[in-house]
């Protein structure tokens, strides 16, 4: 087996793990900040990667959106189907990586990251992979753990986080990999969690919110 396989598999083993207990790993209710924004926006598609249990698919839903998710985890998805049935909603939630799903190209009117911190060596391929898949003019809402929470979660774990500084986030890495957003919000923020088992106590996080621009392109005459 070569190591991008086996750490692949180690990678879902792991969320398996974590989805397959009764209790939800970071709750039933969606994401603060992502509740904040949806309400801002017309509701249209959109695309919810790394949604594990699926709370802020289910919460889109609820608004009326016609709501994507992914995850690598099986048993994530099984809780979100479940979750999507309590709350009579219904969520198109595919598993697998990203590059062998189906998604078509300027798809989705919106496309929300929370906390969907994908490894190292492809977090910005995937940024990228998003961009396209995002129409023009769409939006995207993105809130996960910045570099400086590694001494945050150093320091109590429960907050959770990953504990390597390649899987967290920089201001300059999002301009980097969306230069061609309007950026509407974009900092690095100090906030208390109360998400699940997972999720709680101080840490700190990068918040985007952009708006793709449409490209021009010359024509010669």
């Amino acid at each position: 087996m070569d190591n991008t396989k086996e750490l692949n598999n180690i990678w879902t083993s792991r969320w398996n793990d974590r989805y397959s207990k009764e209790e939800f790993a970071y709750g039933e209710e969606p994401n603060n900040y992502l509740k904040e924004q949806l309400t801002k926006l017309t509701v249209g598609r959109i695309l919810f990667p790394a949604e594990g249990e699926g709370r802020n698919a289910v919460y889109a839903a609820k608004l009326g959106w016609t709501v994507s998710a992914f995850d690598i985890s099986n048993e994530g998805k099984l809780k979100a189907l479940k979750l999507a049935e309590k709350n009579n909603v219904i969520i198109d939630y595919k598993v697998g990586e990203l590059e062998t799903l189906d998604f078509e190209r300027e798809q989705f009117d919106a496309i929300a990251l929370i906390y969907a911190h994908f490894p190292a060596n492809i977090k910005s391929l995937y940024h990228k992979t998003f961009d396209r898949l995002l129409k023009n003019e769409g939006i995207l809402i993105f809130e996960a753990f910045s570099k400086k929470h590694i001494d945050y979660v150093t320091a109590n774990e429960k907050v959770g986080g990953p504990k390597d500084i390649e899987s967290l986030f920089s201001i300059d890495e999002i301009k980097l990999d969306f230069p061609n957003y309007e950026i509407i919000e974009l900092a690095e923020k100090e906030i208390e969690l109360s998400e699940g088992i997972y999720h709680n106590g101080r840490g700190s996080v990068i918040r985007f919110i952009g708006r793709k621009k449409q490209l021009t392109t010359k024509t010669s005459v």
